[in-house]
């Protein structure tokens, strides 16, 4: 089965208004630039938004909260050096924010796509972040429960990729891209290059092409960090 697409524009083609969307990255490592930016040109509506933070300066996830995209953020980090899009409609009441501690999110994220509806972690006992959740003690210490996270759609950024979906990355590019790959409905992912089948090692293979559904090549991708020291705005 061949799941290359032709552009970024048909990779982000079905996503609609009130989607929840996992964006892999850990601020711009292994951030979808492109793919955010198409996401962007199309504006569905109404998105709960799945990454580790609430973007930086007018690219990216900053942009899509700039362009009124997004109704919910979920993640660990809402500020970061330049957070204003999302600090301004957050303090007007525009956007919700679930925060999680970071480790809670990759395993909420893991479980989602091990098929794994709870699981139960002492982090954010005793905090307002366990307000409203179970508690159980174990071995005589307190665990929160925290509920597997899922998504309509994850778009993520990989570095080698093959016509079948079979993904690599590039050193800490990998980071919440896997996970994501793993806990949507359906995974888009960009790549640096398409190869022939077999061209990866099947040692090598960190997400298998069975988690992924289109992929999409862009040859020179953009970095967030990169592209707010020009200080770019989107779109």
């Amino acid at each position: 089965m061949d799941k290359t697409i032709a552009s970024v524009a048909d990779a982000v083609a079905d996503i609609q208004d009130g989607a929840t969307i996992m964006i892999g990255g850990f601020g711009g490592s292994g951030a979808p630039i492109e793919l955010i930016h198409a996401l962007i040109d199309k504006r569905p509506r109404d998105l709960t938004v799945i990454n580790n933070n609430a973007g930086n300066g007018h690219v990216g996830i900053a942009a899509m909260i700039e362009q009124d995209m997004a109704r919910k953020m979920v993640c660990s980090f809402p500020r970061s050096a330049d957070p204003r899009a999302f600090t301004e409609r957050y303090l007007e009441g525009r956007i919700e924010l679930e925060l999680v501690p970071q480790g809670t999110l990759a395993e909420r994220i893991r479980a989602g796509g091990a098929g794994i509806p709870a699981f139960y972690t002492p982090t954010s006992f005793g905090t307002d972040l366990a307000k409203g959740k179970p508690v159980e003690e174990f071995e005589g210490r307190s665990y929160v429960q925290e509920r597997w996270l899922k998504a309509d759609f994850a778009i993520i950024k990989a570095q080698l990729g093959d016509p079948m979906g079979n993904l690599t990355y590039r050193m800490a590019g990998r980071n919440f891209n896997p996970l994501m790959a793993m806990a949507a409905t359906r995974t888009i992912a960009q790549v640096s290059q398409i190869v022939a089948p077999g061209e990866i090692d099947p040692e090598q293979v960190v997400t298998p092409g069975i988690f992924v559904n289109g992929v999409v090549q862009v040859a020179n991708p953009q970095q967030e960090e990169f592209l707010n020291r020009q200080e770019a705005v989107y779109p």
